[in-house]
């Protein structure tokens, strides 16, 4: 049988346009772009002055060659004298206001097809001043252009020309084509010395932190990765210092974590034939109370606690020497039922140290049952051997627990009526192997209790404590609905016979 043919792999999605992977390309590409982007800002208002010059300078033109008619017989120019005035002016007709509002022809020229466009050099809008070479350039061949100006040599209102566009489109097209050659040689030129310069400040320094941290990802051990830093005083300078001091840190995390795996396996195997050596004694020792010896049933139950201290310690180290706690499979738990569970297994009695529940029968939390017994365990059987140590004690122990919801997380309180935990214990009461408040304890069930209850989602905190007792709080997200009340059954009446 053929074998079924496999899917083809996913495409990877397609690049809409190129751009180097490199920072020190696209840092190139884009000062270039930018001072590319920051000269064609300055484009319009080059070419809207050179075409304000080259008009200005035919209207001079213009007005020079018209003073001409001033020496001319009755002041009017031949034909032939005006055609050579037109060629040397640049214009076609020469045309003044003077201040009594006459309007006279100073040099008249050929009859006109289509009327001229008109530019006013005297008052230009900024819109209008930017826009006109690129009328000029897109307008189309051929046209004439009207300029008024104000004259110069003569005292009147304004001076007009007529003159073709064609020579001032020309010029405009040669003067925009040098425009961006220099534009774009200073924006390679300033690109590439932007580019050098933040390349030698700040990608190359950069690129020699990302190494040394590649470099030390790969291989924490190698002593090439050390970066030295530089001296420098800026972000960079610092950034050298830092990566410096937190690789030097990490190491020596590391190879404290490498020992104390290794010491942690060592002790494990330890705890484990340790572990069995108890046991032969614990069958021993009840071996030993068979026998009615007065003295051994004198010593016998002190070597019981000890050989069960000793079991328990080896348990817990063992238990929280795991690499981590499985993932909590969180349920709707009632919570009276844990509650009993657990004060059996704590050992608590009504002759001894009492369990106290405030909570109704139909209450529940979220938590997994099997991690939420295993908290409870640990905090009652804390609060009861605090208690046990009190020598001078004129009051049962008791252990109060309450439920509360607020805010989606359900509460729940156990308060005893012990000594209270010490300010020199507060500060490690958390921390495995170093928060234990009594004498020979391993500090490993409030470790484990919390770090159970932050699996969950939630903490474990001491909410209070003096020499009236302690409250921890067991905060637990999610707050299921009571139990539902069972069906009641329906009592049908019999007829009497």
């Amino acid at each position: 049988m053929a074998d079924a043919p496999s899917p083809p792999a996913p495409k990877p999605p397609a690049r809409r346009f190129f751009w180097p992977g490199g920072l020190s390309a696209r840092l190139l590409i884009l000062t270039i772009l930018f001072v590319a982007g920051a000269s064609a800002f300055a484009l319009p208002a080059a070419l809207a002055s050179f075409e304000e010059q080259w008009l200005l300078d035919r209207v001079r033109a213009a007005e020079l060659a018209s003073m001409a008619t001033e020496v001319a017989p009755d002041q009017v120019l031949s034909e032939n004298l005006a055609s050579q005035l037109r060629d040397t002016a640049g214009v076609q007709t020469v045309a003044i206001l003077d201040n009594d509002g006459n309007r006279f022809l100073k040099v008249p020229g050929p009859r006109l097809e289509e009327p001229p466009y008109l530019v006013d050099l005297r008052d230009q809008a900024p819109a209008s001043w930017l826009s006109a070479p690129f009328q000029t350039l897109f307008g189309g061949d051929g046209r004439m252009v009207r300029v008024v100006a104000e004259p110069r040599f003569y005292k009147a209102q304004f001076i007009e020309v007529v003159a073709p566009d064609t020579e001032l489109k020309a010029e405009l097209r040669d003067y925009l084509w040098r425009l961006l050659a220099i534009m774009g040689f200073v924006s390679v030129l300033a690109g590439g010395l932007v580019y050098l310069s933040l390349n030698y400040f700040l990608v190359r320094p950069m690129q020699r932190i990302t190494r040394s941290m590649e470099r030390f990802a790969a291989d924490p051990e190698d002593l090439d990765a050390h970066i030295d830093p530089s001296g420098r005083r800026d972000e960079i300078g610092r950034a050298e210092v830092q990566l410096d001091r937190m690789q030097e840190e990490l190491r020596a995390a590391l190879n404290s974590r490498a020992r104390l795996a290794a010491l942690g396996e060592a002790v494990a195997k330890i705890n484990h034939d340790l572990r069995n050596m108890l046991t032969s004694a614990q069958i021993a020792s009840e071996r030993l109370a068979a026998l009615k010896d007065p003295k051994v049933t004198q010593a016998l139950p002190r070597l019981e606690r000890a050989l069960d201290r000793a079991v328990k310690l080896a348990t817990d180290v063992l238990t929280y020497g795991k690499t981590e706690e499985a993932a909590p499979d969180a349920r709707a738990t009632p919570l009276s039922p844990a509650l009993e569970a657990a004060s059996e297994e704590a050992r608590l009695s009504p002759d001894g140290m009492q369990l106290v529940s405030l909570v109704a029968e139909d209450e529940q939390v979220n938590a997994d049952p099997d991690q939420l017994h295993r908290i409870l365990v640990n905090l009652m059987r804390n609060a009861r051997e605090a208690v046990e140590l009190q020598a001078d004690r004129d009051r049962p122990g008791r252990i109060e627990v309450t439920l509360s919801q607020a805010d989606g997380v359900s509460i729940i309180r156990l308060a005893d009526n012990g000594p209270g935990v010490s300010e020199r214990a507060r500060e490690r009461l958390f921390q495995p192997f170093a928060g234990s408040t009594r004498p020979g304890g391993a500090g490993l069930g409030l470790a484990i209790a919390r770090e159970l209850a932050q699996g969950h989602g939630g903490d474990l905190l001491l909410a209070e404590t003096g020499p009236q007792g302690s409250v921890f709080e067991l905060r637990l997200p999610g707050t299921p609905p009571p139990l539902a009340p069972p069906p009641k059954r329906r009592r049908t009446k019999t007829s009497e016979a």
